[in-house]
């Protein structure tokens, strides 16, 4: 059996390796699919495993795997009716249109002043979050027109923030929707799946374009990422502010880890 899963490879890795892979893929994608967040486990995960290739082809393969996990746990919250169309469809052009411009200025500026600025954020972010003792599972009163100002101009500025970054773009649009949009914690769920399904596939369609890719890998990892964003889904769907709340708190603190890792030993993450 050990000699199978070391002679066996899948484009040029070997099988042990994949199901290592998968096992971080997973718990990556039940994050994800409850709060967000889920590439600050499985992006190192994929850098780990695939450390003989360049960095590229670990984010490539990443948007693969997780951009098709997304998928699952999004039509589950829209089956479930949680997503507002008229709500989130503008928001997922705005992403779009601040993830490229977040990807323009990351080839202007060095990617340091970001890291440094987040360590700054991070922690008014976290006391945000704390100090937000309900996490709603009906939406609070707000003008219709300032939830909607709210909201796309959320989704552009945290969409330049993922074509710039990335890690905990979902989460900060939770935190966003649920603190200031007012909106309930399952219907900002799953606006928050509509545009990171949109970012994914944005992402993955150039990784494609320029080969740098795995597929097979990538389509491997990508059944432990449905199984992960189902389970969550359902999770989040049925216990509401009860597991998000927690799971928010969970990303930002390793958030925090990953960002000041990467200050420390940046030769890990090149």
């Amino acid at each position: 059996m050990i000699s199978f899963l070391t002679d066996i490879t899948v484009d040029g890795v070997a099988l042990w390796v994949v199901l290592l892979i998968c096992v971080g893929v997973f718990l990556g994608a039940f994050m994800d699919a409850i709060a967000g967040g889920g590439g600050i486990i499985t992006v190192p995960t994929y850098l780990m495993g695939l450390h003989n290739f360049p960095t590229y082809y670990a984010l490539g393969t990443n948007k693969l795997s997780s951009g098709i996990g997304t998928v699952f746990s999004t039509a589950r919250f829209i089956r479930q009716g949680y997503v507002d169309w008229p709500l989130f469809a503008p928001s997922v052009v705005l992403a779009l249109v601040g993830s490229v411009c977040g990807t323009w200025l990351q080839h202007h500026t060095p990617a340091v002043v970001l890291k440094y600025l987040l360590l700054l954020v991070l922690p008014v972010v976290a006391f945000i979050t704390l100090r937000t003792h309900k996490w709603p599972d009906e939406p609070e009163p707000l003008a219709p027109w300032l939830r909607r100002l709210i909201v796309w101009a959320a989704a552009f500025l945290i969409g330049g923030y993922d074509g710039y970054y990335g890690p905990g773009t979902g989460t900060f649009l939770m935190i966003i929707f649920v603190r200031f949009a007012k909106l309930d914690t399952r219907h900002a769920a799953g606006g928050v799946k509509v545009i990171n399904v949109a970012s994914n596939f944005g992402s993955l369609f150039t990784a494609l374009r320029a080969g740098y890719v795995l597929v097979g890998v990538g389509l491997i990892s990508a059944v432990a990422s449905i199984l992960g964003h189902y389970i969550g889904a359902g999770l989040a769907i049925k216990n509401g502010s009860k597991i998000v709340k927690p799971t928010v708190i969970a990303v930002l603190l390793l958030l925090t880890v990953k960002v000041g890792s990467e200050l420390l030993f940046p030769e890990f993450w090149s």
